[in-house]
């Protein structure tokens, strides 16, 4: 390097408060006066701007005294004021105001706490400002995660978690010894960025058995830190600043949230009760010359439904005839109770314009490993591996390995799986229906999709609320999953993926708690 070394700047130089005049300078009332007034007025905006990110700092205290379980697929952010329990909200709002409050009437000397830490008479440093917390203008209208604040709540109030989507039960044995060998043979090192061979071929041989199509699983397979990355990094990597992307909500909130982040526009297509058919028209109608992508889950969180083949044909119609592309959320095909998964990428034509995305989490209970990947053709891998290098980059190397031995598990494994969810399934919704909720058919995934209006809340965030303070269940409010709450405003999903006795136990405080009116 030539020039001699690098100079960088040092650390920055704090200087005491400028607005404090040096000893022996002469103040005048009036201009002490105008500055009690202005620390005043600092204090009230500070205990505005404190109360408005109320919700962080409820996280970050809750995040720090209970392990919250791992995000499942299907999240979305809530607002602060119908997002909390009504006492904890009412006495996190008390105790900040008793501490804010008598800083905005206090006099300048108390006031001087508020400034920026500088050296004090003796030698001590002054308090910090307390600063507003900072993120970036797209990401501001997201909030928590509604699985994080309702499993805070449940583990508040002692309720049992029908609400995030992950099982209170360990995957399959041969998948995690797998894994425990791999450590074991060393395979602890960075895996090649898109994925190591031995899973980027098992991906490729079960999209054979499952779809009928054959794929190079060097160049159309990347695998991704679980599902969401494969979101991200399919959105990052195809979609433009300005493009336009159609949902249908309910939407897994990730969705929403990386368009945002890719600078999209979004548009939703509402899915409505009680069999949460896909307008055709109205989808027809949303198709745009701005249009670059739709993207689908099926089987579809939050609802269970299952995309009929001829709503899907007629999605792949427009794709084609639009030259629009096609994202296709498939992690829970292996639930599919009612008919068999058909993968978007099989329908005639389409596959040279899908991106495939799956995971292990949902199939094999082990959603804390975070496995995921995305299947497509190489001008669409292209893209997404350019993401993704710049994500992750790679991921976890034993679990992978683990995840070849899982995906090359025989089919009596996935026929037990579908057998076992079903007849958890049919325990809840039994259980449901008996409690007096009006439950709407779930063909697949493992959610049930119910209306709680019989018992007389306004929405579903204050039936949610009160489920977990009065009854010890807890659900998710799907209105967070609409780009119009009011859409969702009279909905409430339940999982059931838990154990037996965690269902029964749940289904047993509904029935004797719950009461129409």
């Amino acid at each position: 390097m030539t020039g001699g070394p690098a100079t960088h700047p040092g650390p920055p130089v704090i200087h005491p408060n400028p607005r404090t005049p040096p000893p022996g300078s002469l103040v005048s009332p009036k201009g002490a006066a105008q500055r009690v007034a202005a620390r005043r007025t600092h204090a009230r905006l500070l205990l505005s701007c404190s109360l408005d990110r109320l919700g962080s700092l409820m996280n970050l205290a809750a995040l720090t005294s209970t392990a919250v379980p791992p995000h499942a697929h299907g999240l979305m952010p809530l607002n602060l004021a119908s997002a909390s329990s009504s006492s904890l909200r009412r006495s996190l709002f008390a105790s900040l105001r008793k501490k804010i409050s008598p800083m905005a009437s206090a006099p300048a000397s108390a006031s001087a706490a508020l400034s920026t830490a500088a050296p004090a008479d003796n030698g001590a440093a002054k308090p910090a400002e307390q600063r507003p917390v900072q993120v970036a203008k797209r990401l501001e209208k997201f909030k928590t995660t509604i699985f994080t604040q309702m499993s805070m709540l449940a583990v508040k109030h002692g309720a049992i978690n029908l609400g995030q989507g992950f099982p209170n039960f360990d995957g399959p044995d041969f998948v995690k010894e797998a894994a425990i060998e791999a450590i074991k043979d060393g395979k602890n090192q960075y895996a090649r960025g898109y994925g190591v061979p031995e899973l980027n071929s098992a991906v490729a041989e079960r999209f054979l058995k499952d779809s009928g199509l054959q794929i190079d699983p060097d160049k159309e397979v990347t695998v991704t830190s679980g599902c969401t990355e494969a979101i991200a990094a399919t959105i990052l990597g195809l979609i433009n600043p300005g493009d336009e992307v159609i949902l249908f909500a309910p939407f897994y909130d990730s969705y929403e949230a990386t368009l945002s982040m890719a600078g999209a526009n979004v548009k939703a297509i509402t899915l409505r009760p009680p069999d949460f058919a896909v307008p055709l028209e109205e989808l027809k109608a949303a198709v745009s010359k701005n249009t670059r992508a739709i993207m689908i889950n099926t089987p579809h969180n939050p609802t269970g439904k299952m995309f009929t083949r001829e709503e899907l044909e007629f999605i792949a119609d427009l794709c084609k005839e639009n030259d629009v592309l096609l994202f296709a959320d498939e992690v829970y095909d292996k639930l599919a109770f009612e008919a068999d998964h058909i993968s978007m990428a099989s329908i005639p034509g389409m596959y040279e314009r899908t991106v495939t995305m799956n995971s292990l989490g949902k199939t094999f209970s082990l959603t804390g490993w975070k496995i995921g990947w995305a299947i497509a053709p190489p001008h669409l891998t292209w893209g997404v591996r350019q993401a993704h290098s710049f994500l992750t980059f790679a991921t976890s190397t034993p679990m992978q390995s683990a995840a070849a031995a899982a995906l090359r598990a025989p089919d009596s494994y996935f026929e037990e799986l579908k057998r076992d969810y079903g007849a958890k399934k049919a325990l809840l919704v039994d259980g449901l229906k008996a409690a007096g909720f009006i439950v709407y058919p779930s063909s697949g995934t493992y959610f049930v999709m119910v209306d709680h209006t019989p018992f007389g809340f306004d929405n579903d965030i204050e039936f949610c609320e009160y489920l977990i303070r009065e009854v010890g269940v807890v659900a998710i409010p799907p209105s967070v999953f609409y780009l119009n709450p009011e859409d969702g405003k009279n909905l409430v999903r339940f999982t059931f993926c838990k154990d037996d006795d965690t269902l029964r136990a749940a289904v047993d405080r509904m029935k004797a708690k719950l009461r129409k009116k």
